[in-house]
């Protein structure tokens, strides 16, 4: 059995943890010796943090789009693939979080996270747009909120590996609503890049993210990584409330994938009109 939170204040790193985080950071910058597969280029100006995604699993639901678009703010288009719009829940764990010429700092660099998200295109930019992010780091919530303008979440949250199993659980501790999550999933087959045209390429290969802040302005966020490494996954779900407020997930997801790592970089939120 494998906890995947990481150490927390006051207890020890595990062994090689210092290292392993320092290599992450490495892997981080190496991810931008490789962008032909990139719709657009990579912004000209610095990229802000890094960031790895571990364990990840993509459960997508397929709605109807007149479900989802009131959710969505008007300023951005929705996408569809095949008539349909696409919903996802993403449980996953974060490390090696740090600003551009740092390294990961133990104890602040890794949390679990799970995303609630969509997909919308704006000037022919492909994005995601997040109905919610749910973290277990108070200090990663309060500072996504201020510098991205986004909505996050603190929840107690929980990640162990079994075997070939990830079993999650999470519960949301501040907000408005209750949000809660808990199942198990893995993966059961080899990874491979989504090919261009593919639903799988539809959904993932995307390469920012859009907000409306609180005074209506488009923002959007670039980020960089290699194309997925997708693993078709199954999962067992035993309590899922993720979704918005007037969403009933239609029983199991449609498409369930999974990866094991992912290195990213990206920028800092900027006018969406600014290229």
């Amino acid at each position: 059995m494998e906890r995947l939170a990481g150490a927390g204040p006051g207890q020890p790193l595990p062994d090689g943890m210092q290292l392993d985080l320092l290599r992450t950071a490495a892997r981080q910058r190496a991810s931008l010796d490789r962008t032909e597969h990139r719709p657009w280029p990579v912004p000209e100006r610095s990229w802000f943090q890094g960031q790895t995604w571990e364990r990840l699993l993509f459960a997508h639901w397929r709605l109807p789009e007149e479900a989802l678009r009131p959710l969505v703010p008007p300023e951005l288009p929705l996408d569809t693939y095949d008539g349909s719009a696409w919903l996802a829940v993403t449980p996953f764990r974060i490390s090696g979080l740090r600003l551009r010429g740092l390294p990961p700092l133990p104890f602040l660099s890794t949390f679990l996270e799970l995303n609630v998200r969509t997909y919308v295109t704006l000037r022919g930019k492909p994005g995601i747009y997040f109905f919610s992010l749910d973290a277990a780091s108070r200090f990663a919530v309060g500072a996504a909120r201020r510098m991205y303008k986004l909505p996050y979440f603190h929840a107690r949250m929980s990640a162990e590996r079994r075997g070939e199993w990830v079993e999650y659980a999470s519960e949301r501790t501040n907000g408005r609503r209750a949000a809660s999550f808990r199942g198990r999933y893995r993966p059961t087959g080899e990874p491979r890049e989504p090919a261009a045209g593919t639903l799988e390429h539809f959904l993932t290969e995307r390469y920012c993210l859009y907000v409306v802040d609180e005074r209506r302005d488009l923002q959007r966020a670039d980020i960089h990584h290699v194309p997925w490494p997708l693993q078709p996954a199954e999962a067992e779900i035993e309590e899922d409330s993720m979704a918005p407020d007037g969403i009933d997930l239609p029983g199991g997801p449609a498409l369930l994938h999974y990866s094991e790592r992912l290195d990213v970089v990206i920028w800092a939120i900027a006018p969406a009109e600014h290229g």
